[in-house]
C-alpha cells in the first residue's frame, strides 16, 4: 500500500537557528491504540494504510517519509514566571500537510525521544497523557472551542520512569502550526532583530495573511493575536476548562489551546479552582486565566518591539495601545457568551447583574458549573441547594422577564441555549475511569464510548445521565499532572 501524501515543512524556510534537524527515535514494539478517522478524513488521509503494519511504522517514527524532514522546534518562555530556554524536548515535526481546502497542518509525533532541548529529559511520553490529550482534544473540537488535534495515539513496547514504571506512548498531534508567543521570545532573546522579523513575516503569512498587505503588518499581527487570544479564553471560561500550564510557551499564536497535560474541566462552581499538582499557588486557576493570558500577551508584545518601530518609546506605545485591547475584547466575548447561554439575544443593561448575581449564587450554594446552565436550558431543576433558595427563585423570575422583553420567542431563546451550554462535557471523573480501563487492562471500551459522546456535547436530545452527573464528594480534591 502507499500513503499517497505529500509532507511539506515551510519551517524550514526559517532561519536555521529556529529548528534542528532531528529524527524520531526508533521504537521496539509500535502498536496503534487510537486512530482518529474523522480527523484523519479530514486531513484527507487514507485510514486503511495507516492502520497496517507499515503505517504504524510511520506513525511511531520507526520509518520516515521520503518526503519528510523531521525537525525539532526552539522556544523559550516564561514557566511560572521564570523565564527560560525551551524548545521541543520530546517532540518532532514530520511536516505540513494541506488539505483540499487549502489548509496547512503541522503532523507531530509526541514522545518521540530526546532532542537537544531535552534539558536532561528522557524525551518520553507515557499512555494515561497521550490517551488524556487525545480525548480532551476531542472534547475542545465538540464544544466548538480551537484547539490542537490528537490523529492517534501509540503505544512503544517501552517502559517509562516516572513515579512508578508506566508504558511508552507516541502522540501524534496536528495543528494549524506549533509557534508559540515563546518562539518570538526566543528570537527577541537569542537572535537579531533580522531573525525575528523572519519569524513575524513567516507567521503573518501562515496565519494572517489578510494583514499581510497592510502599513503596519507588526501591529497587525500583534492586534490579531490578541484579538483570537481573547476570544479563546472567554470560550474556555464559558465552559468552565482550567488549562492549568498558561506558560508562555503553552500560548500558540494561532490561537489553538495546546498543551493539555494537567488540565480538567470545573465541576462544582469556585472561581479559585485549580486542578494541576505544580500550581500550588493557583497561578493558573480558573479566574486566573484571562490575567494570565493577558501577562503572556504582554511578553508577547514586549518581543515585538524592535519590530513595531525604529524608536523604542513609539515601539512602547503601540504595543501598549494594542495590549490594552485585550481586556476590552476579552470583557465583550465573555458577556456575549454568557448573555447566549442565558437565552439572551441582544443587549439590556440589567444582563450584567443578572449574570453576576447568578456566579454569585452559585457560588454560595456550590452548584455545578456545567449543570447549572443545563437545567436552565432544559426548565428543570437538579441544583437542590441552589433552586431551593429564595433569592434563586428570585433570580428566576427576573430572568424570565428579560427573556420576555425579546422580540425571539421563549422557544427561540431555548434553542439559542441549546446551541451554547454543553449537556456533556470531559467529567474529570469519566476521564480518569476510562484513562484506567485502557492504561491498566488495555481496555478501551470506556475511552471510546466517552468520546464518542464528547463530539456532540449539544445533543439534548440523547442525554446519558451516566455522562452528566458530577462527581461525589470523594473526588472534590481531584489533581492533575503534567505527564514529563
Amino acid at each position: 500500500m502507499n500513503p499517497n501524501i505529500t509532507l511539506e515543512n515551510t519551517y524550514l524556510t526559517l532561519p536555521e537557528e529556529f529548528y534542528t534537524a532531528q529524527l524520531p527515535s526508533k521504537v521496539p514494539s509500535p502498536n496503534l491504540v487510537k486512530w482518529n478517522s474523522s480527523l484523519a478524513k479530514e486531513l484527507g488521509l487514507d485510514s486503511e494504510f495507516f492502520q497496517s503494519k507499515e503505517g504504524v511504522l510511520i506513525l511511531s517514527g520507526n520509518k520516515v517519509l521520503e518526503n519528510s524532514t523531521p525537525i525539532a522546534e526552539a522556544y523559550a518562555g516564561h514557566q511560572f514566571g521564570y523565564f527560560t530556554m525551551l524548545g521541543d524536548g520530546r517532540a518532532v515535526l514530520l511536516g505540513e500537510i494541506v488539505t483540499k481546502d487549502g489548509e496547512r497542518y503541522d503532523i507531530q509525533l509526541k514522545g518521540s525521544g530526546r532532542t537537544p532541548y531535552s534539558r536532561g529529559g528522557d524525551g518520553k511520553a507515557t499512555l494515561g497523557p497521550m490517551l488524556r490529550e487525545y480525548i480532551i482534544s476531542e472534547g475542545m473540537k465538540g464544544l466548538r472551542i480551537p484547539s490542537t488535534r490528537s490523529l492517534a495515539v501509540l503505544t512503544t513496547g517501552e517502559t517509562i520512569l516516572r513515579e512508578t514504571m508506566l508504558p511508552g506512548a507516541i502522540l501524534v498531534r496536528t495543528a494549524k502550526s506549533h509557534i508559540r508567543v515563546g518562539t518570538f521570545q526566543y528570537a527577541n532573546q537569542f537572535l537579531d532583530t533580522k531573525e525575528l522579523r523572519a519569524l513575524a513575516d513567516y507567521t503573518i503569512e501562515r496565519h494572517f495573511s489578510e494583514v499581510s498587505s497592510k502599513g503596519e503588518r507588526y501591529r497587525n499581527l500583534l492586534h490579531e493575536v490578541v484579538n483570537s487570544q481573547a476570544r479563546l479564553i472567554a470560550k474556555w471560561q464559558l465552559v468552565g476548562f482550567i488549562h492549568g500550564v498558561m506558560n508562555t510557551d503553552n500560548m500558540a499564536i494561532c490561537g489553538e489551546t495546546i498543551d493539555y497535560g494537567p488540565c480538567a474541566f470545573m465541576d462544582t462552581y469556585h472561581p479559585e479552582t485549580v486542578f494541576s499538582s505544580i500550581d500550588r499557588e493557583g497561578r493558573y486557576s480558573y479566574q486566573n486565566q484571562p490575567g494570565m493570558a493577558s501577562w503572556n500577551l504582554a511578553r508577547f508584545a514586549e518581543a515585538l518591539l524592535p519590530l513595531l518601530h525604529d524608536n523604542k518609546e513609539k515601539a512602547i506605545e503601540i504595543a501598549q495601545e494594542e495590549f490594552n485591547l485585550f481586556s476590552k475584547w476579552y470583557h465583550n466575548y465573555w458577556y456575549e457568551g454568557m448573555r447566549k447561554k442565558l437565552g439572551l439575544f441582544h443587549k439590556n443593561e440589567m444582563d450584567e447583574h443578572l449574570i453576576e448575581a447568578l456566579l454569585s449564587m452559585m457560588l454560595k450554594y456550590e452548584a455545578d458549573f456545567t449543570n447549572t446552565f443545563r437545567d436552565l436550558t432544559l426548565s428543570q431543576t437538579t441544583q437542590m441547594k441552589l433552586a431551593d433558595s429564595t433569592e434563586y427563585q428570585q433570580w428566576i423570575s427576573l430572568w424570565q422577564e428579560r427573556r420576555k422583553q425579546q422580540e425571539e420567542s421563549l422557544e427561540e431563546s431555548r434553542k439559542l441555549m441549546e446551541s451554547v451550554n454543553p449537556a456533556v462535557i470531559p467529567r474529570n471523573h469519566r476521564v480518569e475511569e476510562a484513562l484506567e480501563r485502557a492504561v491498566n487492562f488495555k481496555d478501551y471500551a470506556a475511552l471510546d464510548s466517552l468520546v464518542a459522546v464528547l463530539r456532540h456535547p449539544y445533543d439534548y436530545q440523547n442525554l446519558n445521565d451516566y455522562y452528566t452527573t458530577p462527581p461525589g464528594e470523594a473526588a472534590c480534591g481531584y489533581r492533575t499532572f503534567c505527564g514529563t
